[in-house]
């Protein structure tokens, strides 16, 4: 029976092997595998939830498109069938992969001022590029779960009796109900077509610079709120530098992006993502269907989530020490 590896390398065309996989990273959505043979090196992304291929579709079509804008990012292979998305057979756990070319560096340091200013010129790249688009941004986006929803996940985590089911109440009462006032549908007019996961995490500097990773969401946002969610990001957070704030929004001006940050209402795509990511890892981690392994992931995933989440005041003074540059 052929391995994983040995499985890949024919769809992809890769050649004879041998073919070794290594286990590199988990992220939210899905495993990241080193696939090494011949003398070459690929990145094999896992798919564990399931697989939207249009999505997919869109995130090649917006990956060559900003590569020819200057933009580095890794290749996203086509398959011999030249479809870019591939699913293993049964016996070898029946997940869809992506296959990438494999990227050599260190994780972007988000205090570097050339970085600050490399991620301010890529989003106004995209930006740019990616003015006009059709569609509205996912509700991932720009809703966030309601009161009763949340109550019904509570029942959920309390009868699983997972450790962290009181912190999660107490966040539910309080930051959850507060940071939902801030969630709002854009307006059509600022909707770009973008990457939508600017982060350091997403970034590897190698010898020829920053490369940018995970294009998996790529598709129609506000602009405004891109920008926001990304300053608050590489500014270091609640615990916010406002010199580096400054200097990716300047960066981001000055390369002609267009978006401008008014007020707390900016950081909507913030709040909603910050939110929903703990709802669906919480109903991940008490979720009997999925595997130990996610579960655990998931359960790691709520707790560091809750120990750093977005604070509105916080947010409210970057948004202030940003107000002179518009």
């Amino acid at each position: 029976m052929r391995t994983t590896g040995e499985f890949i390398a024919d769809t992809y065309a890769l050649g004879t092997g041998p073919w070794a996989m290594r286990s590199v990273t988990r992220g939210a959505l899905g495993q990241i595998w080193k696939l090494s043979g011949n003398g070459s090196s690929w990145a094999v992304k896992e798919l564990l939830f399931g697989c939207d291929e249009r999505q997919v579709d869109r995130e090649s079509t917006l990956r060559n498109t900003a590569e020819k804008l200057g933009i580095s990012a890794p290749r996203l292979m086509p398959n011999r069938a030249g479809t870019h998305v591939s699913q293993l057979p049964p016996a070898l756990g029946g997940s869809y992969v992506k296959l990438y070319d494999w990227v050599e560096g260190a994780q972007a340091d988000a205090s570097d001022p050339e970085i600050l200013g490399w991620c301010g010129l890529t989003l106004a790249i995209l930006h740019r590029a990616g003015e006009g688009a059709s569609g509205t941004p996912d509700s991932w986006y720009e809703q966030c779960h309601q009161q009763a929803q949340w109550a019904g996940l509570l029942e959920d985590v309390h009868r699983a009796g997972v450790p962290w089911s009181d912190a999660l109440g107490r966040f539910v009462a309080t930051s959850a109900a507060e940071l939902a006032h801030h969630v709002t549908p854009s307006a059509p007019g600022d909707v770009v077509m973008s990457h939508l996961d600017v982060q350091p995490q997403n970034v590897l500097v190698g010898p020829a610079g920053p490369v940018l990773l995970d294009w998996d969401n790529a598709g129609p946002i506000s602009a405004e709120r891109e920008l926001a969610r990304a300053v608050y990001v590489w500014s270091g957070g609640n615990r916010f530098r406002a010199d580096s704030a400054r200097r990716l929004v300047r960066a981001y001006r000055s390369a002609g992006g267009h978006a401008v940050i008014k007020g707390l209402e900016s950081f909507s795509m913030l709040f909603a993502t910050a939110l929903n990511y703990v709802y669906v890892q919480a109903e991940c981690a008490v979720d009997p269907a999925v595997t130990d392994v996610q579960r655990e992931f998931a359960s790691h995933q709520v707790v560091s989530s809750l120990r750093s989440f977005p604070d509105p005041i916080a947010v409210s003074r970057l948004a202030e020490a940003l107000r002179s540059e518009w």
